[in-house]
């Protein structure tokens, strides 16, 4: 019974990342030798203020970046040393992205959204089957300038989801909305969560968001300044801000 809890399954590995920026002359350090693990359908929470480097270590565990040092296991495979073809299909292939403003094409209805990764994903849920799931089957063709940031921002997740990817990475998908509405857009990450199975990383500067994980990461100054487990994970519709 406690197999499980002994030897979680790890879906990435990171060691000794640290990453620099040059901005010019000046080396700018965003990391600095970070080790985490992102356990097999987890939802992590990484929490810091602005400039801390969690949003750098997001982008690199998604293969949006790469670091100055260390490794990313995935499936056996460390990201670091990918070329950009093989993180290109990396993420395409596995990870799901939400970000603070929702990326939505204005063109497009809801549905339409979703489906610009339904129709290049090898195994997506149909576009209605991810609105559903994060509750819009009611607005699936409504364009983005009908909706309300809340619900844009859940269209964007349904987006992210379609593909049904292993790990879905969120950063600050809250940090546009009012404490209402976030609830909204956090309710329908966890239930992603729940329902699908999927690695779920959000990252945030609001503390109170924390309580919704399995595991909170705190990171400053490019490290990680503390992990700790929550006994028990609060629904979304608990927190408020």
């Amino acid at each position: 019974m406690g197999e499980d809890v002994t030897h979680p399954k790890a879906t990435l590995k990171a060691r000794g990342l640290s990453k620099v920026y040059h901005t010019g002359e000046v080396e700018v350090p965003a990391l600095a030798g970070v080790d985490l693990d992102l356990i097999e359908g987890e939802l992590i929470v990484l929490l810091g203020p602005s400039g801390s480097g969690k949003s750098t270590l997001l982008n690199i565990l998604g293969g949006l970046d790469r670091p100055s040092t260390g490794s990313v296991e995935f499936a056996g495979q460390d990201l670091a040393q990918m070329n950009d073809k093989a993180l290109t299909l990396y993420r395409r292939d596995h990870v799901g992205f939400v970000f603070q403003f929702y990326n939505l094409v204005a063109s497009l209805t809801a549905r339409e959204n979703v489906e610009l990764v339904t129709e290049i994903a090898p195994d997506p849920m149909r576009a209605d089957e991810a609105l559903a799931l994060v509750g819009l089957s009611e607005r699936i063709n409504h364009f983005p300038a009908e909706l309300s940031g809340g619900e844009q921002q859940r269209v964007a997740i349904a987006r992210a989801i379609a593909k049904r990817p292993g790990i879905l990475m969120c950063d600050e998908p809250t940090g546009a909305l009012d404490s209402k509405t976030g609830v909204l857009v956090l309710d329908a990450i966890a239930q992603t969560n729940r329902e699908l199975g999927t690695t779920t990383a959000v990252i945030t500067h609001n503390a109170v968001i924390a309580d919704m994980a399995d595991r909170v990461v705190v990171i400053g100054d490019g490290r990680i300044q503390e992990v700790r487990e929550n006994s028990a994970r609060k629904q979304p519709g608990e927190l408020s801000w």
